[in-house]
């Protein structure tokens, strides 16, 4: 008697909760998610034509990986004080300079291409003083270069740092005299990710994060332990 095949269940719970919560991170990493918008699971439930529970598990899940936290009324993007930006970049400083290292070494003639794109369409925006066309710009060429490595737990470990910090990026970029930095930032990245120079990317990749710490300390205000403003109350924020 033959063993009776596996048929994959269609629209699992575990399926419908994976698709759920990739569609909410989407929106944070694209910066979608406002600082005081707050995420109901009925609502998106609603909006999205599923039950409540896989919204539910996978608003719970954004908040264990320290995308989101709870509240009393539905979900929202963590409010971050001076200490924990502090840490993050302490994190940044930490892996991303080895991770464009490594892109440096990884990064295909296509994949140069594509950052020379979003290098050029963050200068474009920065010129015209576009902020949120700088930011797709950004994340367009962070993703580029992060997709490219091979260490793929690296870039995955980056990216939910950025992840968290996104409505605090799209912040900072309204700032006029921080937009230049991001573009002079971009193209030295690219200068040394097209010259295949591992030492060179890792460094200017070290200089952006000091850069960016910069800015956000100068934005945020001065006395520390202060949650960071946002979007519409200031314009602080990190790149």
């Amino acid at each position: 008697m033959s063993e009776p095949r596996s048929v994959p269940r269609v629209g699992r719970p575990d399926s419908l909760r994976a698709k759920v919560h990739q569609a909410l991170r989407d929106r944070i990493h694209a910066g979608a998610v406002g600082l005081d918008e707050r995420l109901v699971d009925v609502d998106i439930a609603v909006a999205l034509g599923v039950s409540r529970m896989p919204v539910r598990e996978a608003l719970l899940q954004l908040a264990h990986e320290g995308y989101l936290v709870a509240t009393t009324r539905g979900f929202m993007l963590p409010r971050l004080t001076r200490a924990d930006m502090a840490d993050i970049f302490e994190v940044r400083r930490l892996l991303e300079p080895r991770a464009a290292a490594h892109a440096a070494r990884d990064l295909t003639a296509e994949g140069l291409e594509g950052l020379a794109v979003a290098a050029a369409l963050a200068a474009e925006a920065a010129g015209a003083g576009d902020a949120e066309a700088l930011h797709r710009a950004n994340v367009a060429f962070r993703a580029g270069w992060l997709g490219a490595i091979a260490n793929q737990r690296l870039a995955a470990a980056i990216a939910r740092f950025s992840d968290q910090v996104q409505a605090v990026r799209l912040a900072t970029l309204r700032d006029p005299e921080t937009q230049p930095i991001v573009v002079e930032g971009l193209q030295g990245l690219l200068d040394a990710f097209r010259k295949r120079d591992s030492v060179l990317a890792a460094d200017r990749m070290a200089r952006f994060i000091d850069a960016a710490e910069l800015s956000f300390t100068a934005l945020s205000g001065d006395e520390a332990g202060t949650t960071v403003p946002g979007p519409a109350a200031a314009a602080g924020g990190a790149r």
